[in-house]
């Protein structure tokens, strides 16, 4: 996607896998690099977008998100699942870098709004998408689903 003072947006892939996976477990998400390879692959079959901050070494930053339908909006909302900075890579701009390339990809995704889901003792990342112009609306509640037999699989 661009360049820009040595930091690098592009769509992640299979190769960044075993550094996304670290970045992410830095985040306290504990995810095996085969399998963060898969899910990177089936989040972009299905039209969403992965995309990663670099610098000179390990990714920086991680950006994922995908378009969502609703029926109370006319155009698909860009729900952002995963924003992941290094810690020592915070406070220089790569969130809000990743965050604009997001926009863009939602936009071109025919997207109207960004979503983005923040978990309890993010404290830091509620700060960051307040100063970013993001603000409460609702709330999201989740449950697993129940296993079902084999018949529904």
């Amino acid at each position: 996607m661009g360049n820009r003072y040595g930091l690098e947006i592009r769509a992640a892939a299979g190769p960044d896998a075993p550094g996304l996976a670290d970045l992410l477990a830095e985040a306290g998400i504990a995810v095996a690099a085969a399998d963060l390879a898969a899910r990177l692959d089936a989040l972009q079959g299905s039209g969403g977008t992965a995309l990663v901050a670099v610098e000179w070494g390990p990714p920086s930053g991680l950006i994922a998100l995908a378009p969502m339908r609703t029926l109370e909006a006319a155009k698909a909302l860009g729900l952002i699942t995963t924003l992941v900075v290094a810690a020592e890579s915070r406070r220089r701009g790569i969130g809000r870098v990743l965050l604009k390339a997001a926009a863009r990809a939602a936009r071109q995704a025919g997207c109207e709004r960004l979503v983005l889901t923040i978990g309890p003792g993010q404290d830091a990342l509620h700060a960051f998408a307040a100063a970013a112009g993001f603000t409460a609306d609702g709330q999201i509640l989740t449950r697993p689903l129940l296993k079902r037999g084999p018949a529904e699989t």
